[in-house]
């Protein structure tokens, strides 16, 4: 008989493992999805500001404001 009750607690024990496993894996999924979603944004935020950079410089090569002046010496708006 103490066989089976043994065996009975090491099912039971095995069960919770197996719960706990699963809710592990369940909170890693919604992590991972969460990261991905953010990955994306990211990447599109990089993509806009990747645009204007490109779209300045180019303003900058037909001589736009700050003409003659590179990125370096072109003071910022607030001086």
């Amino acid at each position: 008989m103490a066989d089976i009750e043994q065996m009975q607690q090491q099912l039971v024990d095995l069960q919770s493992q197996v719960a706990f496993l699963e809710d592990a894996v369940a909170t890693l999924d919604d992590a991972m999805a969460s990261q991905q979603q953010e990955i994306i944004t990211l990447r599109e935020q990089l993509t806009l500001l990747k645009q204007r950079q490109d779209e300045q410089a180019a303003r900058l090569d037909r001589g736009g404001p700050g003409e003659g002046l590179s990125l370096e010496e072109e003071k910022p708006p607030h001086y």
